[in-house]
């Protein structure tokens, strides 16, 4: 792509992964089928295009372009690209967070042309700033029920029977703990149930991880509380298809993509009532709400869920359909690519 033809440039302004370079790394190459977009930062994937942040520097500002920042680092890199770099850039932020912004977040939002909210509950935490609300959206293709869990769970190494996963970052805020201690209530009960939790535990947060491992063994369930490390994204639609039953058991969280990852792939959701999960999950359709914090709801909820095979069967099927009408990530990107292109006809560009 020549710089003529970049119109959208959106920042990645983090060497480690993080659910940002994630969300530029599916999203990016679907919005690259209709307009000239490009990410620049370190630690991108080789499958996103992308150009270095030098060759950002040394375009020419005579072409109005789009930056679309995720986080402070990027909405102040490009006020100064517009503002002391004399660049025409349409400067665009989305907010994911539900949480009171800083003054100095605050501050710089007030520079942006465009605010996007994740979810209306985000959207509310913008102090009357308007804001366009546009969802996450899933590849419905490569997140798509599996024809034989059973087999899948062999490939991968997984006991058979039924399957209850919590997928994400490990730490209290996720609520890992919460889940941990669910699963420990319900799994008694229920010999042929076994509980998966994968990802990572980064810095701070090994010790709460080893302190859940510990206690898994203490109470003898090291063999159905099992602890896996983070796989590779383009993976991760096997683990959720391995799946009966997903447990989101977030305390907080900005919007929260797990539940749309397992209900693509016809799995059912347990889910806290935090982050945009309920306006993904539908109470009784396609899984089960409850309040953060409280694994007995948790286990409860769960226990409920597995008594009812015909009822999970259902969620399942009305949980693929959920995403197929409302959160295509195709649909995401025809939206944001939208709005990139009304600031840029409003410029002129």
């Amino acid at each position: 792509m020549t710089a003529d033809e970049i119109k959208v440039i959106a920042p990645n302004l983090k060497r480690r992964l993080s659910g940002v370079t994630a969300t530029i790394s599916r999203l990016l190459p679907v919005q690259a089928r209709s307009i000239g977009i490009v990410a620049t930062g370190p630690g991108l994937p080789a499958h996103v295009p992308s150009i270095p942040l030098r060759s950002v520097i040394r375009m020419s500002g005579r072409r109005c372009r789009v930056w679309h920042a995720r986080r402070n680092t990027e909405m102040l890199f490009g006020l100064i690209l517009r503002h002391v770099m004399r660049k025409r850039l349409k400067l665009v932020f989305t907010s994911a967070s539900q949480r009171v912004h800083t003054r100095y977040t605050r501050l710089l939002i007030s520079g942006m042309d465009a605010v996007i909210a994740t979810s209306h509950r985000t959207g509310s935490y913008l102090r009357g700033r308007p804001a366009r609300v546009i969802r996450h959206g899933i590849d419905t293709g490569a997140f798509r029920p599996c024809e034989d869990r059973s087999a899948l769970r062999r490939e991968l190494g997984l006991p058979d029977g039924v399957t209850i996963g919590c997928y994400g970052r490990i730490r209290r805020q996720k609520g890992t703990d919460v889940f941990v201690d669910a699963m420990l209530d319900l799994l008694p009960r229920h010999s042929r149930a076994t509980a998966l939790v994968m990802g990572r535990a980064t810095g701070k947060h090994a010790r709460f991880l080893q302190d859940l491992r510990e206690k898994v063994a203490r109470r003898g369930f090291t063999d159905r509380i099992l602890f896996l490390p983070e796989t590779r994204v383009e993976d991760m639609p096997r683990w959720y298809q391995a799946l009966d039953l997903l447990v989101a058991p977030q305390r907080w969280e900005g919007f929260g993509l797990t539940p749309l990852e397992a209900m693509a792939c016809g799995v059912p959701v347990v889910a806290t009532t935090v982050g945009a999960f309920d306006e993904l999950v539908e109470e009784g359709k396609t899984g089960r709400l409850i309040p953060p914090g409280d694994s007995k709801r948790m286990c409860a909820a769960v226990e409920a869920a597995l008594a009812s095979p015909d009822a999970l069967l259902q969620w399942s099927v009305a949980a693929r359909r959920r995403v197929e009408q409302g959160f295509r990530i195709e649909d995401e990107a025809a939206a944001l690519n939208a709005l990139y292109r009304e600031l840029l006809d409003g410029a002129g560009a």
